[in-house]
């Protein structure tokens, strides 16, 4: 080799680096975690932080809202909400015969209650005179005179409601003063309609008898009963048990508390024999006829 050679070999090795230094390869810090394990220190490090000033139910609200629903649990919402609004109509329905006597009033309930114990006793009392009329038939030596002696009390039964006999047996009699006049039809008919429920079997107003198509009506400041203008003092003559017809009349909130608010004077008197003797004359039917005719 030449020393022209030899200088320029020289030179290059002064100009190349005797070793050169390896390339960095960019490496991703997770890949070199092992599997399963979380972010290093640096990548928590390099989170974003929740925004400065919000409290943790507005980050819940702020997370939650708005709301992302697929189709699935729209339609499980509807259902839902038909399936909770039929049993709030069903709960209301099953309550609203209810409803009237929860808001009713102590003595309210209280005369209800009175009403229903003589309804039951009358029943069960008609039901024991029924059966006696059955025994009676079935034992009877002659069954045929025993069956007309029973349509013949049965006729004057009849007889009696419908106002055609007169009637007498223990009772009471309610006076009613109305000096003042404010006494009105609808008044004097809740005090027959209470009557009625306590068991009245026979009922006359002054000189007006009282049957089951009886009406009252207000009539130049009196009262008229089937067309029939009575004047106060007005006075009921009932048949029935004195023992059930008096407290159905006192009863708190009833008739005679009614009555006196309107400043009128009520008088119930117990008797051992009331007599009913004002008669309906007794309708023929335009249709109807004896089968035995």
């Amino acid at each position: 080799m030449s020393d022209h050679d030899e200088q320029g070999a020289n030179s290059l090795r002064k100009e190349l680096p005797d070793e050169v230094p390896p390339t960095p390869l960019a490496v991703s810090p997770a890949a070199d975690a092992p599997a399963g394990e979380g972010p290093n220190e640096e990548q928590a490090e390099r989170r974003p932080e929740p925004e400065p000033g919000l409290t943790g139910r507005q980050r819940l609200f702020k997370g939650l809202w708005p709301p992302r629903l697929t189709r699935a649990q729209l339609i499980v919402a509807l259902l839902l909400f038909g399936l909770g609004f039929g049993l709030a109509v069903q709960v209301a329905s099953n309550s609203d015969g209810d409803s009237a006597l929860r808001g009713a009033r102590q003595e309210d309930l209280v005369r209800i209650l009175d009403e229903l114990d003589d309804r039951t006793q009358r029943l069960e009392d008609e039901k024991q005179g029924l059966e006696k009329q059955r025994d009676e038939l079935e034992n009877s030596s002659d069954q045929a005179e025993e069956a007309r002696r029973q349509t013949l009390e049965k006729e004057r039964q009849l007889g009696i409601l419908a106002g055609t006999v007169a009637a007498q047996g223990p009772g009471i009699t309610v006076t009613i003063e109305d000096t003042k006049g404010a006494v009105q039809a609808d008044m004097l008919l809740d005090a027959i309609q209470e009557l009625r429920a306590a068991g009245a079997e026979a009922i006359q107003v002054n000189d007006v008898r009282v049957v089951a198509g009886t009406y009252l009506t207000d009539s130049d400041k009196t009262v008229s009963v089937d067309g029939n203008k009575i004047n106060a003092p007005y006075r009921f003559q009932v048949i029935g048990k004195p023992q059930d017809l008096e407290p159905a009349l006192n009863i708190p909130g009833g008739v005679v508390q009614t009555l006196e608010k309107e400043q009128a004077t009520v008088t119930v008197e117990r008797s051992s024999k009331i007599v009913v003797d004002a008669l309906r004359a007794a309708e023929r039917p335009d249709y109807a006829r004896s089968s035995s005719q």
